[in-house]
């Protein structure tokens, strides 16, 4: 008789008996992974072939990460509170958006300011009057040569009638708790040293009227059922240009806002935000010197700046020295002079996204929110400017660089969520920054600056997904 192996022998007997054989059992590490929901990622790559365009949901795991590179995140350390992300609605942006069809307009504001179906923009910047992006030059209080008013009765918005607050109230009806600043580019030339809307400065005679020139503006918009949260004094106040334009150095600026604008607009109960400079970022001295200036500061909200110059640091640097008080990116351009898609991706994520995010930024501002295919309309000052989107003279709409780096915050990160710290040591060639919205959910923003993927894990400390990222690409995700 042929001998059974025992091990076989059991085996045969245990089936015999209905019965399966014992597992071998081990006590599993402490650090086992066990899934913990999912993360979304949409992602914009530099060759054009994803577009703001949403990938697979990625993992969420506990356990310790896979990945050697990893992005730290501490939820629970806030930072800057956001306040939105999207252009200037300029008298030109305003005049092609007008131009569509209903139906045209209604999908293209859609597509700029309703965060499901499109990017979510929920900040825009306004001109006070013309700017070098208007149709004409006009301030609200204009009067031929030698004549005054010193009473303001022939101010008017009526020029903004035409297009601005008629485009202006159809995105507020998509998105009603779009935020807005104000900004002038000149006082009425009356007010001027120079009799003229381009250049000069306003005479210390026209200070209280200007300053009322604001409240009446604000009081206008009131009655459109248009609420202005903030104003700048004075666009790029340290430029005269051949458009309109102002000159106001720092110490003029703050004498105008202690000793008119703040109490002016503290006696009509005006809750709107004073933010001062308006400028780049080669000259923090600007607002440090007013905000230095106590009777100032107090009516004063924050510092504005532009990126035509410096280094996006300044605005740390404001930071430091005025910790109580907001920072704000609110222009850029791009434009013909930068054409490559990846380039710009690039260096807008790095400096005015991700970078301004990084230096305290409450806001990121672009200029132009849509102009025509000739950069137009245009009122002087640059001749090749590129609109978020650009529109064609027969309706078509091209969405440009802008719109995608937008649009990677702008959707995702909304209003009164915070900035959140970030440790651990970095990544080369990453660079990102996370935050948290009102309703708890969480946002990263990676941009991968380097040709080649990266590969790298997320941790919060609890739980952690990995991803790897290809090269020139930015990624947001939200989990």
């Amino acid at each position: 008789m042929k001998r059974i192996p025992y091990g076989i022998c059991c085996l045969v007997l245990a089936a015999a008996c209905g019965k399966s054989p014992a597992k071998q059992t081990t006590t599993p590490p402490e650090d086992t992974i066990a899934a913990a929901g999912k993360a979304k990622v949409w992602v914009t790559t530099g060759n054009q072939v994803k577009l703001l365009q949403p990938q697979k949901d990625i993992d969420i795991t506990t356990g310790a990460a896979s990945a050697d590179a990893i992005i730290n995140i501490d939820f629970a350390k806030k930072l800057q509170e956001v306040d939105g992300f999207g252009a200037a609605l300029t008298g030109s942006s305003a005049y092609v958006i007008n131009k569509l069809n209903s139906t045209q307009r209604q999908q293209l504001l859609q597509d700029l300011f309703d965060p499901q179906q499109g990017i979510g923009i929920s900040y825009l910047r306004l001109t006070m009057g013309a700017s070098d992006f208007s149709l004409a030059d006009f301030t609200y209080d204009d009067l031929p040569a030698g004549q005054t008013d010193p009473g303001l009765t022939h101010f008017s918005i009526e020029k903004d009638k035409a297009d601005v607050l008629p485009v202006l109230k159809a995105i507020k009806a998509l998105a009603p708790d779009l935020q807005l600043m104000a900004t002038p580019w000149s006082a009425p030339a009356w007010m001027k040293d120079n009799g003229k809307l381009a250049g000069g400065r306003l005479k210390a005679e026209w200070n209280a009227a200007y300053a009322n020139y604001f409240v009446k503006y604000l009081q206008a918009m009131q009655q459109e059922g248009i609420t202005i949260n903030t104003i700048t004094p004075q666009n790029e106040p340290l430029f005269e240009a051949k458009y309109p334009s102002m000159y106001m150095d720092a110490a003029m600026q703050a004498a105008f806002i202690k000793d008119h604008l703040g109490p002016a607009l503290q006696k009509n109960k005006l809750g709107t935000g004073i933010i001062v400079y308006d400028h780049n970022w080669d000259h923090p001295e600007y607002p440090i010197n007013i905000l230095n200036d106590a009777q100032a500061k107090q009516y004063i909200t924050g510092s504005a700046f532009h990126a035509y110059a410096g280094q996006v640091s300044a605005m740390t640097q404001v930071h430091a020295q005025h910790p109580d008080k907001g920072l704000y990116f609110t222009e850029i351009s791009g434009g013909a002079w930068a054409t490559d898609f990846a380039s710009n991706l690039d260096w807008n994520m790095s400096n005015l996204f991700i970078g301004a995010m990084n230096n305290w930024s409450k806001i990121t501002l672009l200029w132009n929110l849509a102009l025509d295919s000739n950069s137009g309309p245009r009122n002087g000052g640059c001749q090749d400017c590129r609109g978020v989107v650009t529109i064609t003279s027969g309706g078509n709409i091209t969405r440009n660089v802008e719109y995608y780096a937008i649009g990677h915050l702008s959707k995702f990160v909304r209003p009164g969520a915070f900035r959140v710290t970030m440790t651990g040591s970095a990544i080369p060639g990453l660079e990102s920054v996370a935050f948290l919205n009102k309703d708890n959910s969480k946002v990263l923003v990676v941009l991968n600056r380097e040709e080649s993927a990266k590969t790298f894990a997320v941790t919060d400390g609890t739980h952690q997904y990995t991803y790897s990222m290809e090269g020139r690409a930015v990624a947001t995700f939200v989990w």
